[in-house]
């Protein structure tokens, strides 16, 4: 914990920006239904009440595509790096690992083949959110799911913003986020019939953008797709 105590490295973060590959590498991404797909994975980190630091770390994984709970596991940690803007998965992101890593030894049967993280990917002031950071250690395919719009690269929730939400009509309809720079840095989507809030879908690492959306869609039973949902009933 010593380096993560001190000042991050942004040398750090670029040196592992570098190894994301925002691209299909999984043999079920490429298979027709991805009949190859049978566990999908949830993350997270909530923070307790108090000011102290404690947080309860989650991991849950669902089998696919029914997206019944094969595997719990909800730890307190103590998460006391400091906070810096843009940074925050150098926080977080240990404990994640840490308990990736706990199922891989006592239930590696049951290892997740795809992760959802409450969180961003490449839709981040450095390009490099915390679903890209947890991919590129723990080897996963990963993809950001965020409740709210990172206002990065010109993207902000102005009136055009709300338009294009009002668009959304059904389920798995999307918009392309689309930066000042040009680039598209994730995607808008309704993720159900029943809510209008979009999830704002974006690549974390092992997975194209096109991929990642279609997956958060067919895991959303309710707005808050299941692995997330589930995950989150962990924490609270």
């Amino acid at each position: 914990g010593e380096a993560l105590s001190r000042a991050v490295p942004r040398s750090e973060q670029d040196r592992l920006r570098a190894a994301v590959v925002p691209e299909d590498t999984e043999r079920w991404q490429r298979e027709p239904g991805w009949a190859g797909l049978q566990r999908v994975g949830g993350v997270d980190l909530s923070y307790g009440g108090g000011n102290d630091g404690s947080a309860c770390v989650s991991l849950v994984v669902l089998g696919y595509p029914g997206l019944q709970v094969l595997y719990e596991d909800c730890r307190m940690v103590a998460v006391n790096a400091p906070y810096v803007a843009g940074f925050l998965a150098f926080r977080e992101v240990p404990f994640m690992v840490e308990a990736v890593e706990r199922l891989q030894r006592e239930q590696p049967e049951l290892r997740p083949q795809v992760l959802l993280v409450d969180g961003n990917g490449l839709l981040h002031q450095r390009g490099f959110g915390v679903a890209c950071h947890l991919g590129v250690l723990t080897d996963l395919p990963c993809v950001g799911v965020a409740k709210n719009l990172l206002h990065v690269d010109g993207l902000v929730k102005d009136e055009l913003h709300k338009e294009q939400i009002r668009s959304l009509q059904k389920k798995g309809d999307t918009f392309p986020l689309m930066g000042t720079s040009g680039a598209v840095l994730g995607m808008a989507l309704r993720g159900c019939n029943n809510s209008s809030k979009p999830l704002y879908v974006s690549v974390g690492h092992r997975i194209c953008l096109e991929t990642a959306v279609h997956l958060v869609k067919s895991c959303c039973k309710y707005r808050i797709p299941e692995p997330i949902r589930q995950v989150e009933k962990q924490g609270s």
